[in-house]
């Protein structure tokens, strides 16, 4: 908060000011606070690091700034320079202080979670002005990102209601705080008015949305199913201890035509003994629970997942214990990480494993995902799905989603938004090779 200056208690998240980031302080040399308004007419160039939600947050400046008749630019024409920064693991924290440091000699900006949790380390480096996130969501209006072309993200919440001993995010972005379903509804409505097809609902913890508010999550994706128009909802990361209080209804809202049979279950771990260390609030059996259920209801459904490999004490029966998991819930996508340590955390106080190890099982955990994601994507050879056009990375070819979230790519150069059926020929493992059916009819919106 603006003035606090009592020091946090353990575990929570530091006081932020907003003002100059220098070694002596957000007031240091007399420095008045700074705010986005100080920016007014400045040409800007903007890096954004991390996860979709803060991705978002760099969207929603941008439209900020160019509200204040500011030119978004390259670095090198620019008079100010924005990094919106991320810091959930070390090895993007240093990735954060080179970009910095590259730009030390300029009006240098920082926003995103590195100043909310490490204002001293980002002074060891630059002196930065400090744009609170806060005050980005406070100047844009609602909680939709700009469009941009036939994705548009949503941010309905931030922070969570977990307690992991290891989540430096956690500090940064603090309790959980929803937004208003109404808010979300018009976002979404807006996103799709301006030529949006997949909508993303982001947050820190989807799963989590109402919590604070007496509301669940699959009330809000009834209402926002029920929005006319030509749409899908591709959820963002859920935790798994959220997930199991709304799991029924959570099934039942997936039946929608516009919802996208993609989910994001970030488990960690497959060992009891290490969930309990990371203080996760659930058990292997139930990440079993919940992927089955859903499995059971929608056979091809894309299930992804976050693994941490040498949390502190991990023994090799424990990790045998999440190869176990993984090969179990045969998670399609799987995002692994070797194990860092993150100041401010619980278990920064916990004895390293020694590198090596921790790079030995995440060599391991990838190994045995690469193997599941392939066998994911020989199921959909020969077979005929609808496809949806939502991206265009390469000249000649278009990036296309199934109604699992499949990443079809076609070779040929399709109109955004263009809906239609393929058959998939080739799998490259992070992507499938479709070819167009001709002749197909469009629809409205995707089925297998």
């Amino acid at each position: 908060m603006p003035g606090q200056k009592n020091s946090p208690k353990p575990g929570e998240p530091p006081p932020v000011e907003r003002g100059l980031c220098t070694a002596g302080g957000p007031a240091a040399g007399g420095t008045s606070d700074i705010t986005i308004e100080d920016l007014r007419g400045k040409k800007v160039y903007i890096e954004s690091y991390g996860c979709t939600y803060n991705h978002a947050d760099a969207r929603r400046l941008e439209a900020i700034l160019e509200g204040l008749g500011c030119r978004l630019t390259g670095p090198d024409e620019a008079d100010a320079v924005i990094i919106n920064t991320c810091t959930v693991i070390g090895a993007t924290e240093r990735k954060m202080l080179r970009r910095l440091a590259a730009f030390a000699d300029r009006d240098l900006y920082v926003t995103g979670c590195m100043p909310l949790v490490q204002r001293e380390l980002i002074n060891s480096v630059c002196t930065a002005h400090v744009i609170h996130p806060d005050e980005i969501h406070e100047r844009a209006s609602g909680v939709g990102s700009p469009g941009a072309g036939a994705i548009g993200v949503v941010q309905v919440a931030s922070g969570c209601v977990g307690r992991c001993s290891y989540c430096i995010t956690r500090l940064a972005r603090g309790r959980l705080k929803s937004a208003p379903p109404e808010e979300i509804l018009d976002a979404v409505r807006r996103l799709v008015r301006s030529g949006a097809f997949e909508i993303q609902l982001t947050g820190q913890d989807v799963a989590a949305w109402g919590l604070d508010r007496g509301e669940a999550l699959p009330d809000l994706l009834q209402a926002i199913t029920e929005i006319p128009g030509r749409f899908a909802v591709r959820l963002g990361m859920m935790h798994p201890a959220p997930v199991l209080r709304i799991l029924d209804p959570l099934i039942d809202a997936y039946a929608s035509e516009k919802m996208f049979r993609f989910l994001h279950l970030p488990v960690q771990s497959g060992s009891d003994a290490v969930l309990e260390r990371m203080q996760r609030g659930y058990r292997a059996a139930d990440v079993i629970r919940i992927v089955d259920a859903f499995r059971e209801r929608y056979p091809d459904m894309m299930i992804s997942s976050d693994f941490i490999t040498g949390f502190p004490g991990e023994t090799d029966e424990e990790f045998r214990q999440t190869l176990d998991l993984l090969r179990r819930a045969a998670f399609v996508k799987v995002n692994i990480t070797r194990y860092s340590r993150r100041p401010g955390t619980p278990a920064a106080a916990l004895k390293d494993l020694p590198e090596r190890i921790r790079k030995d099982r995440s060599r391991a955990l990838l190994a045995e995902a690469n193997r599941i994601y392939d066998r994911y994507n020989e199921r959909w050879m020969g077979r005929e799905t609808s496809i949806v056009a939502t991206e265009k990375n390469a000249p000649g070819s278009t990036v296309c989603r199934n109604p699992c979230y499949l990443n079809v790519v076609i070779k040929e150069d399709l109109p955004l938004g263009f809906s239609g059926r393929a058959v998939i020929t080739r799998n490259r493992r992070h992507y499938v090779i479709g070819e167009l059916v001709q002749g197909a009819s469009s629809h409205p919106h995707l089925r297998v």
